[in-house]
């Protein structure tokens, strides 16, 4: 089992390996596997990258993320530009109904509202306008009206978990109550983790998630 030590190194070795990012520019502090990222960089998306480097290191059980996003000069644009960027965004990408969605701009910080079927329509709004220049946060409040059955999309998840390359699914069990899907269980790590629970997010009507799932690191054998 790695030690805290050792996590520290690793995520902050794969900060240093993002060509995006100034690993410089971030603290890095671990706690029972737990990663706190600290500091200030000067876009959204780059605060972004910096979580989801962190949790690609193995031994990672979970992340704090805690970056401030503090534009540049380069960076900065008014909030109308950046409504009309975020409007062009969600017109020009081929997997969100643009015309169910409102977008409002505040100081840089954007929210999206509205209603779509499908979960991943809501997540390609988020992914959309995320980059742009000049956001400094994505409030995604836009919510999922199903058009499947609470038993058919059960079914539907537990399909997507036995044909995944890197899901137990044996181990892991969703329940769905509404729009609301559970998952408890046990992972080999952050990535199965974090690929069960994109499974769920597949799914049709799925607006929130409650992820139970242990993230449990196998005995080394000698």
């Amino acid at each position: 089992m790695k030690t805290d030590l050792e996590i520290q190194k690793d995520v902050m070795a794969e900060l240093q390996w993002q060509p995006f990012l100034r690993a410089a520019e971030i603290g890095v502090s671990v706690k029972n596997g737990i990663v706190t990222l600290t500091g200030q960089v000067d876009s959204y998306a780059k605060k972004l990258e910096a979580e989801q480097a962190a949790k690609k290191v193995f031994g990672v059980k979970a992340v704090a993320e805690e970056i401030q996003v503090g534009l540049s000069p380069a960076y900065r644009k008014n909030d109308t530009e950046i409504a009309a960027a975020v409007l062009n965004a969600l017109k020009w990408h081929a997997a969100i109904p643009d015309d169910r969605i409102q977008v409002k701009v505040e100081d840089g910080f954007v929210k999206l509202e509205g209603e779509v079927e499908w979960a991943f329509e809501r997540c390609s709004a988020t992914n959309a306008v995320k980059y742009l220049t000049g956001v400094r946060s994505v409030s995604n409040l836009i919510t999922v009206k199903p058009k499947v059955t609470v038993h058919e999309l059960e079914k539907k998840i537990r399909a997507a978990f036995h044909r995944s390359a890197t899901v137990d699914a044996e181990k892991i069990t969703v329940t769905v109550e509404g729009n609301k899907a559970t998952l408890t269980g046990k992972v080999r790590s952050f990535a199965e983790k974090k690929e069960a629970e994109n499974a769920v997010w597949a799914g049709p009507g799925i607006f929130s998630l409650d992820s139970k799932l242990v993230v449990e690191e196998p005995e080394l054998v000698y």
